[in-house]
């Protein structure tokens, strides 16, 4: 009779993030230019990116949907964060939380062995506390740790209205305190200025800790903390007022994706002539023939008047494989070191906006 794994055997052997500083792939991003198909696309899109940095006037968006931390992809935004390569991050909540802040608070994530990823063993899983993404493993009773410190921070507030820039913002503070390592990006974007936005921030581990929050506030007849969706839309709307040129760096698609093209729109709405993105690359995997908006492609958003077409890119592409080779090649040609990082988090905080 087989013996069952426990949870010591599956927890194991941790992911390990990819270092694009040890990596110099211009070599091989340059000989895929002359290649065809999606190399080139690749090649191009890496050209694109080093163009954004070496634009000093500006603004670059990166924005993050699937699950990319858990895959060993953190080290390559920390990076992106801590040499002025991205002045905002607009991402789903579990890359923010219940991965980045995750591991900032100590946590892991562990790789899988071939048999879990068929899903086969996804009941003894269960059974162990033991969450999978594909073949990854999560300890399920960590990420119960880390609902609860976002509660901790949320309870600490003072009641209002915050956007999920304002709540992010006190996460790093918390981890500046109490992290466990300086790789976080949550902790990067504290020190260096850069807001992070996650429009559909409860849909994680925060959700989680809000749910706790409010329901022992109202239970207690108190004030409470809560989050307010169209502040994140106006803040960023205002960074794209303030710095007219803007390019977008995007992983996935999703909300992200479409709450960072729509700024332009919004600018326009509050009477302000902003021009489209003028740089923007995106890497999906997703299909243009559902008319969802992870698949759309760069050139129809121009028809939304959101992206110019100069020089815009997609790649079809799993984020792991291209995301190490385009912000690789733009990081190893130092485009980057010239440039000022612009700060935002420190525009916001000065610019007024009406609470409720």
């Amino acid at each position: 009779m087989t013996t069952q794994p426990t949870r010591k055997d599956l927890l194991q052997n941790t992911i390990q993030h990819v270092d694009i500083k040890k990596h110099d792939v211009r070599a091989i991003v340059n000989a895929m230019s002359k290649m065809a198909f999606s190399a080139r696309d690749l090649a191009r899109a890496a050209d694109i990116y080093d163009r954004m940095l070496k634009d000093t006037d500006c603004g670059v968006v990166l924005c993050l949907a699937g699950s990319l931390i858990s895959a060993g992809l953190k080290q390559i935004f920390v990076d992106l964060v801590r040499n002025k390569m991205v002045d905002a991050i607009v991402s789903t909540g579990a890359n923010i939380v219940d991965q980045d802040f995750f591991e900032g608070l100590g946590y892991k994530h562990y790789i899988a062995d071939e048999r879990l990823k068929a899903g086969l063993d996804d009941s003894l899983l269960r059974d162990l506390h033991i969450d999978r993404i594909y073949d990854t493993l999560i300890d399920e009773d960590e990420l119960r740790a880390c609902d609860d410190t976002t509660k901790i921070i949320a309870d600490a507030l003072e009641p209002g209205a915050y956007s999920s820039r304002q709540f992010i913002r006190e996460m790093g503070a918390y981890l500046a305190k109490h992290g466990k390592t300086k790789d976080s990006i949550v902790l990067a974007a504290y020190e260096c200025d850069v807001p992070i936005f996650c429009p559909a921030f409860s849909d994680c581990s925060a959700g989680f800790g809000f749910v706790a929050h409010q329901h022992e506030r109202l239970a207690a007849g108190r004030p409470m903390t809560t989050l307010d969706s169209a502040k994140d839309f106006y803040e960023l709307t205002q960074l794209k007022i303030k710095n007219p040129t803007t390019g977008l760096f995007m992983i996935g698609g999703g909300v992200p994706k479409n709450f960072a093209q729509d700024i332009v729109v919004a600018a326009d709405i509050l009477g302000h002539d902003a021009p489209m993105h003028k740089y923007a690359v995106q890497i999906t995997v997703a299909d243009v023939r559902d008319g969802a908006l992870s698949g759309s492609t760069l050139k129809e958003a121009s028809s939304w008047g959101k992206v110019d077409t100069a020089w815009e890119q997609m790649v079809y592409s799993e984020a792991t494989i291209a995301l190490p080779l385009i912000a690789g090649y733009a990081y190893h040609q130092r485009g980057w070191e010239k440039r000022e990082g612009k700060k935002w988090a420190k525009l916001l905080e000065e610019t007024p906006v009406v609470t409720a």
